[in-house]
């Protein structure tokens, strides 16, 4: 049941991240990545399942709420900025 968990979580945590990446605009684009290896680093040692529980569907929440606002960030979307050009050398 462990080895379940464990994948659960990988597959939650590759998915908030490919998620994160469709943000068009960098700081929250950068910001939500951030936030998402925080927060797993964070909670990496606990071991009660019942807070595991709880974590995984606020994560589960976040990933439905990140898929929203990629969407909407897509709709209005604005010119890159300078530092996500490429550099021409």
């Amino acid at each position: 049941m462990a080895a379940a968990r464990r994948d659960q979580v990988l597959r939650l945590y590759r998915a908030l991240l490919r998620e994160s990446q469709g943000f068009s605009a960098y700081g929250y684009r950068t910001y939500a990545i951030r936030r998402i290896r925080d927060a797993f680093r964070e909670n990496k040692y606990i071991k009660d399942s019942a807070e595991i529980e709880t974590l995984v569907n606020k994560a589960k929440a976040n990933l439905e709420i990140i898929r929203r606002q990629v969407t909407i960030g897509q709709l209005y979307s604005t010119e890159r900025l300078i530092i996500e050009c490429p550099q021409k050398v």
